[in-house]
Parts: C-alpha cells; structure tokens; sequence
C-alpha cells in the first residue's frame, strides 16, 4: 500500500547551495532530489554503505561452509579427518572474524 503524496513544500535556493545539494547527492549515489531532500528534512541524516564488504564476509562464510561440508563427507567415508583440513578450517573461520570485525568497526564510526 503506497502513501499518496500530496502537500507540496516549495523550497528556494541559490545556485550555489543547489550545486552543493547535487554534489551531496552524488557521494550518497541518490538521484532523486526530492527524496533526497524530504530524507535529510525529516531525519537530518543519509548513509550510503558500500557492502563490498558484506559480500566478501558472505562469500568467505559460503567457502567455509562447503570445505565443512567436504571434511564432514570424508570423515563419514573414511571415519577420519586430517589434521591439516581442520587448521585450514580454522584458518578460514579466523579470517571470518578478522572481516567481521573490520566490518563492525566501520559500522561503528559511522556518525
């Protein structure tokens, strides 16, 4: 269900502030100036994230997730798992926690 928008709020500005509001909307990556403008009026505030990191912790999880999937398929095979393969699995789940952390630090020192 869609709110209908209906009361209009002119709004005049000189060129170089209007210059200044287009270039602001070009670091977030908004195109809308209405949306834009209404978003900062309301709460004064737009965060543009960039999830590439996001997309690395999930790609990294998704590896780690298929070599369990392999240990655990070779240790039902053949009752054992090599040594070798658990510290490879630890070494991945560390960096896991070392991108989680970047990641959250990032998030935290956002204002």
């Amino acid at each position: 269900m869609s709110i209908q928008k209906t009361d209009m709020i002119y709004l005049r500005v000189t060129p170089q502030e209007r210059k200044r509001i287009e270039e602001k909307m070009a670091e977030l990556g908004i195109h809308n100036m209405s949306a834009y403008i209404r978003k900062m009026a309301l709460d004064g505030l737009c965060i543009c994230l960039d999830l590439k990191d996001i997309r690395s912790l999930t790609e990294q999880v998704a590896r780690c997730g298929n070599n369990l999937n392999q240990y655990a398929k070779r240790a039902n095979e053949n009752g054992s798992i090599y040594a070798a393969d658990i510290m490879d699995l630890q070494e991945q789940f560390q960096e896991i926690l070392d991108t989680e952390r970047s990641i959250f630090l990032k998030l935290a020192a956002l204002k």
